[in-house]
């Protein structure tokens, strides 16, 4: 991975942060209080969260809270996620977007003043201590700021942003899981394969197929009678694969071995 993927990344998550700043202003007191897909968050939580990252990477002091039990708080990762929606949860709307705006500004400027970073290097922060590089940091950032974005869409009625550079950037990251969703995940055997046709904004055909070892890769073109095929839209792909909603909840048409096709579709969650 080169220095110049790198800085891709980076001014992808800058511009994604923007849209959602702008979202962000959009919206309505009460729409700060609809419940989004993810389990125990409504929109502030959502915001709240946004903007805790943001600061916390900038390196801003963070408020302690205690995080009380709740089924979708899982492990450390969990709580950390938790503690920074519950410390906004008093704040005005207002302050949460300017903590989001103002933090994002410091981080973007922060990481300018680094370059060049090497990709293989620790990166710092809480990413650093769950042992992700700087590669993995840089890559996630746009894909936590994209999708959450999604999730305020969803729950506000507000649709867009599904043609996008963030979008095709979501795009690429979740593709690269498919071999490990239908081989490891979904466990099929050897020579079996899939076909996954994406259609709408950023239409694309992916393909992958079990080796002898077990081992899921993807495939540089579709095989014409693959073991499964399935089709849905670009939504349903980032909604299945950002593990938001299960695949009874959105539409799809499954073609060949119809176990195979579910079992990817009821694993395709890979959100980091």
């Amino acid at each position: 991975m080169s220095e110049g993927l790198l800085e891709k990344h980076i001014e992808t998550w800058r511009q994604v942060v923007a849209e959602n700043v702008a979202l962000l202003g959009e919206l309505a007191e009460s729409d700060w209080d609809l419940p989004t897909d993810l389990p125990g968050w409504n929109v502030r939580y959502v915001a709240a969260h946004m903007a805790h990252l943001e600061s916390d990477l900038a390196g801003n002091p963070q408020t302690q809270v205690e995080v009380p039990e709740a089924p979708h708080i899982v492990g450390l990762m969990g709580q950390y996620t938790e503690s920074g929606a519950l410390a906004r949860a008093g704040w005005a709307t207002d302050q949460i977007i300017q903590e989001f705006e103002s933090s994002a500004a410091q981080r973007y400027d922060k990481l300018q003043a680094m370059m060049p970073l090497d990709p293989t290097a620790g990166a710092d922060g809480f990413a650093g201590l769950i042992g992700w590089t700087w590669a993995t940091l840089l890559s996630n950032r746009p894909v936590d700021q994209w999708m959450h974005q999604q999730d305020i869409r969803r729950a506000t009625g507000r649709s867009g942003g599904l043609d996008s550079v963030g979008a095709r950037h979501v795009l690429g990251v979740f593709s690269k899981s498919l071999p490990y969703v239908l081989g490891k995940k979904a466990r099929a055997a050897a020579g079996q394969s899939v076909v996954v046709d994406v259609t709408g904004p950023n239409a694309t055909t992916l393909a992958a197929a079990v080796g002898d070892g077990g081992r899921g890769a993807l495939l540089p073109e579709a095989p014409a009678d693959p073991t499964a095929r399935i089709a849905l839209d670009f939504e349903a792909f980032i909604i299945l694969s950002g593990g938001r909603r299960d695949a009874s909840q959105v539409e799809y048409k499954l073609d060949g071995d119809e176990a195979l096709g579910r079992a990817i579709l009821d694993n395709m969650a890979v959100t980091p």
